[in-house]
């Protein structure tokens, strides 16, 4: 009985030395949160910037993966590509639409082509106006939301369109020229 306490008494020692020694374990990090779309819908009137007649009224929708923006854009350059992109700060208030800052980043990518490798979020395929002037848009925007505030979020930023078409390749804006129209996305619902 004797050698029992004495024995107890060391394995106890070790234990609680064994537990000091070493790092601290770390708290879990909680896991990430999947930023979603909260709104349902979201409009985009462009108005024309640097002297241009480029005008039209777009809508946003979420869809699985990202966003679906459609409508009719007219006062472009008849049979011309035109560069699309979502821009950082949702301000067209400049005359050549500068307020509207650089391409949506929130990656800190280099710019380029969508679905295509490295790319802005808000890099999107050029636009291709018809004799008339005049572009259905049709795009699926992957790879952000519509409203929630996530990091990837286009709801309050804006949609602009170039006066030349992007090369998908010159660091930072494709060399894509003078902003033609800028346009605010507003949540509806």
């Amino acid at each position: 009985m004797q050698l029992r306490f004495p024995l107890m008494a060391v394995a106890a020692g070790a234990l609680l030395a064994g537990c000091g020694s070493g790092p601290a374990p770390r708290p879990e990090a909680p896991p990430p949160v999947a930023a979603i779309s909260t709104a349902q819908l979201a409009e985009a009137n462009l108005a024309p910037a640097s002297a241009s007649l480029v005008s039209g009224r777009l809508a946003l929708v979420p869809e699985p993966g990202g966003v679906h923006i459609s409508g009719l854009i007219g006062g472009l350059p008849r049979n011309r590509p035109a560069a699309f992109h979502v821009h950082e700060t949702g301000d067209c208030s400049a005359a050549d639409a500068s307020s509207a800052g650089g391409h949506f980043n929130p990656g800190a990518q280099p710019h380029g082509r969508s679905g295509h490798g490295a790319h802005h979020a808000g890099d999107m395929d050029n636009l291709q106006a018809d004799g008339a002037g005049q572009v259905n848009v049709d795009i699926h925007l992957r790879g952000v939301t519509l409203g929630g505030g996530a990091a990837n979020d286009i709801a309050g930023r804006a949609l602009i369109v170039h006066a030349d078409a992007d090369d998908y390749h010159s660091q930072p804006a494709g060399k894509a020229g003078a902003r033609v129209a800028c346009a605010v996305i507003r949540v509806v619902r």
